[in-house]
């Protein structure tokens, strides 16, 4: 029980210190606005004046191109595409059967 009240103890005293060093931070800027020609900081060093001539992250993509179908009611995605025309099976030519002799 003692451990219990000391780590209590110990966390209360942090969050006070953590509650005074919030008090005591600075609420506002004291130091002069930074000159035009000093650049000023704290910006974005990615935002620039220029404009952009290409797309940022990789290649481009191709134009887009819609679905050939289109779920919107009430039909099978079977009903909706043709179906492919079946490949034509090559049957193996008949050979005659050979009946032992006896």
């Amino acid at each position: 029980m003692l451990i219990f009240g000391a780590l209590h103890l110990v966390a209360l005293a942090l969050g006070a210190l953590l509650f005074v060093l919030f008090l005591r931070s600075d609420g506002g800027n004291d130091q002069d606005p930074p000159e035009e020609d000093e650049g000023g900081g704290g910006g974005s060093d990615r935002i620039s004046d220029t404009p952009k001539t290409s797309p940022s992250g990789g290649i481009p993509l191709p134009d887009a191109e819609p679905a050939p179908v289109r779920l919107r009611g009430h039909e099978r995605l079977a009903d909706l595409r043709p179906r492919p025309d079946r490949r034509r099976v090559v049957e193996p030519a008949r050979t005659p059967r050979r009946v032992p002799s006896r």
